[in-house]
């Protein structure tokens, strides 16, 4: 526990008073944002975009509810009536007669009626015969919010009071629909009104379970098996209007809560939870009857309470401060933050999972509020560490490049004397002679000049990505590839030189043009090959630096240069991974000390002439014995290309596949 509170304690240490205040008062955004997304005009409909997937996957597969039958008014059934508003009464009415005689346990009609019209005595003079419970659609009077026009409402309850006996009532049929009309919630009960239709149908079947009027939870809802069985069965209601079709429907309503009401394309229709994956709404009837469904189940779910949503929100967005700031590395840490996000989102699945409502839960905010917490730490905790690491650098880099030094304060244990076997590419720069300059002038002034020299020269290399390794005299040691390798590292090796040798080429110009002391032109030898990469030296004083093959080589190249009247020489290692380098060849030579052969190349500045150039070169590699004269013939057209005539001359001595030794 000591050790995982000591970053904190760090933290807190080194924070500042002002930076702890803001951070404290993003953190405490974060959790409003992780207890309130749900109202937040921003975030609700995230929120309810996850709750809805969350109840889809939930929702149980199901086969058809054998104790529901829900029939209903179709497109089909007004087309055949030429009745669309109001409904049908007196085909209404006819089945109603046939279904009393069937055996339903309760009957729920899904139907307000609201308005007078001519079979209104035929359908009152059925519902007062009717034997088994029936309960008509009613709305509950609230002044504040009139759910009807007051002559409409009028109606309805005169018109219920006709038809009120022992078996026949109202039943509440308003449902709760969000601002984005989706049916989520379970209706709540509403002082003074009649109670819930599936309270009433369940009680008149004699079924169990609690009444929902206290219930203000989710909506349980079921999903089908497939298209052929839908969760409830759905029959039109024309078929019980004729007492010789109705005989063939009595199996699917014996026994069974009747659910009547409509199923039309324009009316009563609405989304639900699952419409946001299947996309299909569903008629208000269906709605009753997965409310109904519930009812019988007895399926109330879990509600948390507020004081768990505050404590969720504390601890989600405290997770993401104390993340940030974890003693681990930055991977690490980034790993573990990623690991609790995905528990954050997938913790609510769990729970709709387990009957635990999440309809409320601030899924969204949670994560929200987490990565606000561990940014707004992180940010803190990242300008410290700048501060740190800049006063750390600045003192590193008098002694170590930039990138090095940056390691190490991020990692001291790489101090330790050890090196690694790399695949690196190597640049080793050296000034036409120095030697003679040095001699002519007076040390400080060489002093000067050559610093000026050596300041420009670190800086191309650090700007193109490269380790300076060290100074020796007027050269300059540098590489690619350690202590990171970078995919386009050959690249950046390759620009460096050109860099170099236009900085080179400027310079001269600029102490001709001045006449004051002028250093020579640079010559640049480039090499990819194997090093041993590391820090080496004792345990008072150490040198991060690279050894072995590719740093001789680069070094040689570079001294090469003298043999063949170029400034800058490649190696055909160093630009194999290079698609385009706009190099011309130099031949093959083989150089002091190593046995093998190497193929080197020029940078140049016309792609199309170096093509050609090369064209010729693998003629000659190939045997073509016109393409030495063609070589030639180059030559002779470009009298002022000194590199290009000693190539020639070079060739001249050598067959195809030969070498030329450099002494």
């Amino acid at each position: 526990m000591t050790d995982l509170l000591h970053p904190l304690r760090r933290f807190l240490g080194n924070v500042g008073l002002g930076r702890l205040l803001v951070t404290l008062l993003v953190i405490i955004a974060g959790i409003g944002i992780a207890r309130f997304s749900w109202q937040l005009p921003v975030l609700v409909d995230t929120e309810r975009g996850l709750y809805d997937v969350r109840q889809f996957i939930a929702a149980p597969v199901v086969e058809q509810d054998p104790r529901i039958s829900i029939i209903v008014f179709t497109e089909e059934t007004l087309a055949s009536t030429g009745k669309r508003s109001p409904l049908d009464r007196k085909l209404l009415a006819d089945a109603l007669r046939s279904i009393d005689t069937m055996g339903a346990r309760s009957i729920g009609i899904d139907i307000l009626i609201d308005q007078g019209q001519p079979d209104d005595g035929y359908l009152v003079e059925t519902f007062r015969a009717m034997r088994t419970p029936t309960r008509l659609a009613t709305v509950a009077e609230n002044e504040a919010v009139p759910t009807l026009p007051p002559w409409q409402d009028k109606f309805l309850r005169r018109f219920q009071s006709r038809i009120a006996t022992p078996q026949v009532g109202g039943g509440d049929v308003r449902v709760d629909v969000d601002t984005d009309n989706v049916i989520r919630r379970f209706p709540a009960q509403l002082s003074g009104a009649k109670p819930l239709l599936m309270d009433l149908m369940a009680a008149d079947a004699g079924w169990g379970g609690r009444p929902m009027r206290d219930y203000a939870g989710g909506i349980a809802f079921r999903r089908q098996k497939d298209d052929e069985h839908p969760v409830f069965t759905m029959l039109p209601i024309e078929l019980f209007a004729d007492p010789a079709m109705a005989a063939a429907m009595a199996p699917l309503v014996k026994d069974r809560l009747i659910l009547i009401g409509a199923d039309l394309s324009m009316v009563d229709r609405f989304e639900t939870p699952l419409t946001r994956v299947s996309g299909q709404d569903t008629p208000g009837v269906a709605i009753h009857g997965h409310l109904l469904a519930q009812r019988l189940d007895d399926r109330i779910l879990t509600l948390l309470p507020d004081w768990a949503y505050w404590i969720a929100a504390v601890l989600v967005v405290g997770a993401g401060a104390l993340t940030s700031i974890s003693p681990f590395r930055a991977a690490i840490t980034a790993g573990i933050g990623a690991v609790e996000i995905a528990g954050l989102i997938g913790l609510p699945f769990l729970l709709q999972s387990l009957d635990i409502d999440t309809i409320g839960l601030p899924a969204g905010g949670w994560v929200i509020g987490f990565i606000i917490a561990y940014a707004a730490t992180a940010a803190s905790a990242r300008s410290i560490g700048v501060e740190q690491r800049a006063f750390a650098q600045s003192a590193l880099g008098k002694y170590l490049p930039p990138d090095i030094a940056q390691m190490i304060i991020q990692q001291p244990e790489k101090l330790a004397l050890h090196g690694e076997k790399r695949r690196i590419y190597a640049l080793f720069t050296d000034i036409e002679g120095f030697t003679k300059l040095s001699d002519s002038l007076a040390a400080e002034e060489l002093s000067i000049l050559l610093n000026a020299y050596l300041d420009d020269i670190s800086r191309i290399i650090l700007a193109h990505g490269g380790t300076i390794d060290k100074f020796v005299g007027d050269a300059v040691i540098a590489f690619w590839g350690a202590p990171v390798a970078r995919p386009d590292d050959a690249d950046r090796a390759l620009a460096a030189a050109r860099a170099i040798q236009q900085y080179s080429g400027e310079q001269l110009g600029r102490n001709t043009e001045t006449k004051g002391p002028r250093i020579g032109r640079t010559r640049i030898g480039v090499h990819r090959g194997n090093a041993v990469v590391g820090n080496f030296g004792g345990t008072d004083r150490i040198q991060y630096t690279a050894l072995g093959d590719a740093m001789n080589t680069a070094a040689r190249l570079e001294a090469a240069n003298k043999a063949t009247g170029s400034y800058t020489m490649v190696s055909r290692e160093a630009i194999a991974n290079i698609r385009e380098p706009v190099c011309r060849s130099l031949g093959r030579i083989t150089l002091r000390g190593r046995g093998d052969p190497i193929e080197v190349y020029e940078p140049v500045a016309d792609a199309e002439s170096a093509a050609q150039h090369n064209v010729l070169w693998k003629r000659f590699e190939a045997g073509d014995a016109a393409a030495l004269q063609a070589f030639r013939t180059l030559a002779a057209e470009h009298p002022d290309d000194t590199i290009l005539a000693k190539l020639v001359s070079r060739l001249e001595t050598l067959e195809p596949g030969g070498s030329y030794v450099v002494s």
